[in-house]
């Protein structure tokens, strides 16, 4: 009988492997195999050359530090039954499997669902497949279980997700900020009245950890440029769909039909599930010498890194100073007045890194529980970074 139990050399955490069957046979599975095919930055590595690591990198990372908190776990005598080890690891390897192309750059582009969404559906999906086996995980990653300290491993403020993009992150962007003791922080995680806490003596690497998130955020997740090709990328997308519901994008691909099956509120997710982020690329490929000239200009921007302007501002940009900047694309580039949409970006993005009502809880030799920023100097239990943009070409060639 072929042996399943594979090692896999991470860069990250070495030589990993697991104990149970069943992940090895959802790794296998075509749904999660798609995830190699998912960067886990987007197009972040447009700003980051070595940011090309992917969503099924991540997961196994994610796997390995559950495997780890569980074991932590049962050393200091919380019983975890081996049902709950195998479900809380297989929610926690399936958790980003509802990812589309390129992360969360397109998210709402495709669907209006969440991935966390779509990572459900999937999950109910594959749960047929293995004929129920997945129950007790999907209760588990829907945080409906009794043992709510398992819910919190795969998400809340101090879950093992964080902990392996935070270190993923850092190591491919090359980003030092974004290190974390994540083995310590394991070491010092316990459970208390069926809630994930930390022992006081780990409050310290938590500081860190919440820095570095922070951090990681300003530097990397919502760097100007990503921003801005985030954006480009989503305008090429919009103007796509619409050319295909006027009729004037005729070829068939998995884009087409899922724009199809979702105007008819028909089942997607086989659909959804063949998009991957080579499917964008040839996309944009494709459209370089389109003769729609939207589509054409923006393909070339985005293919051959022509991003761009981008004015960012933490405060709220005046509409007067909008409009300025308005007229002066549309007078450079001369554009008609529909084309302005796909020019002229404007939005916000607001990200909280850490939230008061899931504040992350630190307990003391005494049994008393406090949350962190009870500890901490200077620190605030709800921080936002906000980010209003203005993105505009930074050339001519809109014509050619």
């Amino acid at each position: 009988m072929k042996n399943k139990k594979k090692l896999f050399n991470d860069p990250i955490y070495g030589l990993i492997q697991f104990e149970e069957e069943i992940l090895y046979e959802l790794i296998e599975h075509p749904y999660f195999q798609r995830l190699r095919r998912i960067s886990q930055l987007g197009l972040s590595n447009y700003v980051y050359p070595g940011a090309t690591h992917s969503r099924f990198q991540h997961a196994l990372g994610a796997l390995h530090l559950m495997s780890k908190a569980l074991d932590t776990l049962t050393r200091k005598g919380i019983e975890i039954s081996k049902e709950e080890k195998e479900a809380s690891k297989i929610a926690i390897l399936l958790h980003d499997i509802g990812h589309g192309p390129y992360s969360h750059v397109l998210e709402h582009t495709f669907l209006k669902e969440s991935h966390e969404d779509i990572s459900l559906a999937v999950m109910e999906k594959l749960n047929k497949t293995f004929n129920g086996r997945l129950d007790l995980a999907i209760s588990i990653f829907k945080g409906t279980y009794e043992k709510k300290y398992l819910s919190q491993l795969v998400a809340s403020e101090l879950d093992v997700d964080r902990m392996d993009y935070l270190n993923r992150d850092s190591f491919y962007t090359g980003v030092a900020e974004g290190v974390i003791g994540y083995d310590r922080i394991l070491h010092m995680i316990n459970v208390h009245d069926n809630q994930l806490v930390v022992e006081e003596k780990g409050k310290y690497s938590i500081e860190k950890f919440l820095i570095a998130r922070r951090l990681m955020y300003s530097q990397v997740y919502l760097h100007k440029t990503v921003i801005a090709i985030d954006q480009m990328l989503i305008s090429f997308l919009q103007r796509y769909n619409e050319q295909y519901i006027l009729g004037k994008t005729l070829e068939n691909n998995n884009f087409t039909l899922l724009f199809d099956l979702y105007a008819q509120k028909l089942p997607v997710i086989d659909t959804f599930l063949l998009l991957d982020d080579v499917d964008v690329m040839q996309l944009l490929k494709s459209k370089m010498n389109d003769e729609d000239p939207i589509l054409r200009y923006l393909s070339r921007c985005i293919v051959n890194r022509h991003i761009f302007n981008i004015y960012l501002s933490e405060d709220e940009i005046s509409s007067d100073f909008i409009q300025e900047c308005r007229q002066k694309v549309v007078t450079r580039l001369k554009l008609e007045k529909d084309e302005i949409t796909y020019f002229f970006l404007t939005g916000v993005e607001k990200i909280k890194t850490h939230i008061s009502k899931d504040e992350i809880c630190i307990i003391d030799k005494t049994k008393n529980v406090k949350p962190v920023s009870d500890y901490l100097v200077n620190f605030s239990s709800e921080i936002s970074i906000n980010k209003n943009y203005i993105c505009f070409p930074n050339n001519d060639y809109f014509r050619a």
